[in-house]
């Protein structure tokens, strides 16, 4: 009687929660991507040039940057054309140092990357840590970090950037200027753009303070430090990380920008900037390749980086959705 009870009345299965996978693929951030196909092809741009960026050494026919490797006698030859000097094939031609192309913006787009990513944690940093400040304590540090803030935001962003980087390469001698332009670049760009995170988080700042759990932390006796860094901090990081990456594109642009004026990464290690340069000179003397190919690959990075950017502003905003 009771085998039949128990077969009659099973208990019923446990079900076990969904995994953190699972979770992740049924959220809204998912869910919008997929039905944004903008911003799909977006992500797919921008991680294919990522990847090309990343093993450049091993997709790039050459190594730029190796004086040995470069084919003075296949200067100038344009895309897809195989050369009748040394038999090398140039899927986006040769420029006048008989560079390929195709390698150049492989490994342009590293350095870019480089400088543009440097850039963003050096700025995220420094004004996280200015307006977590300005914000948790107030009084005249807030008043001077943002009073510092007012003046940079009366100058571009790219005239800042080119007075610290001018200011940097003085006190250094000449000979220095090409082995630490990369370190130069990243410090006048970061220096340049520290201040919107500075003020986002400061805003932040000030509202997270005086909510309960932060009031019942003080209560608690618990240290100033941990109150900061371990409960404030992680709840004002998400407006910091929008702008964060739609600041990769600004600094990637900004980068360009100093390198084409001059400014930037020299001839010998050449950026998308750099390349942009020097194809200008040969813009109206048929060799139209040496300045297109570099500027669409600019243009197709940052557009991607900004769209992406600009698609969490809106998914992560409540008020946007």
């Amino acid at each position: 009687m009771s085998q039949e009870l128990q077969r009659a009345d099973p208990t019923p299965a446990v079900l076990k929660p969904p995994g953190k996978l699972r979770t992740f693929l049924d959220s809204d951030i998912v869910h919008s991507w997929k039905n944004q196909p903008v911003v799909i092809v977006a992500t797919l741009v921008t991680l294919i040039m990522f990847a090309a960026a990343l093993f450049a050494p091993w997709i790039a026919p050459q190594n730029p940057f190796d004086p040995r490797q470069l084919e003075l006698i296949d200067a100038f030859t344009p895309p897809l054309t195989t050369s009748d000097f040394t038999g090398n094939f140039y899927l986006l031609g040769s420029d006048s140092q008989g560079r390929d192309v195709f390698s150049a913006i492989l490994y342009g787009s590293r350095i870019s990357l480089l400088v543009g990513f440097a850039a963003v944690i050096f700025a995220l940093a420094l004004g996280t840590a200015l307006g977590l400040m300005a914000g948790f304590r107030g009084g005249w540090r807030d008043a001077l970090i943002m009073r510092i803030a007012d003046v940079q935001l009366t100058f571009p962003s790219i005239l800042m950037a080119l007075l610290i980087f001018g200011v940097i390469r003085g006190f250094l001698p000449r000979s220095m200027h090409a082995e630490v332009a990369i370190i130069v670049l990243i410090i006048a760009i970061g220096l340049s753009d520290w201040v919107q995170y500075a003020r986002a988080v400061r805003g932040a700042t000030m509202v997270e303070k005086n909510k309960e759990y932060v009031q019942a932390a003080r209560v608690i006796g618990l240290p100033a430090r941990k109150l900061l860094f371990q409960h404030i901090l992680p709840n004002v990081m998400r407006p910091v990380l929008v702008i964060g990456t739609i600041g990769l594109a600004l600094a990637i642009i900004a980068e360009a920008t100093l390198s084409f004026l001059g400014v930037g990464m020299p001839a010998t290690q050449p950026s998308l900037g750099t390349l942009i340069r020097v194809g200008q000179d040969y813009m109206f003397s048929g060799e139209w390749w040496i300045l297109l190919f570099p500027g669409v690959a600019l243009l197709m990075l940052a557009l991607s980086v900004n769209l992406l950017g600009d698609w969490l502003r809106d998914i992560l905003n409540p008020k946007l959705r």
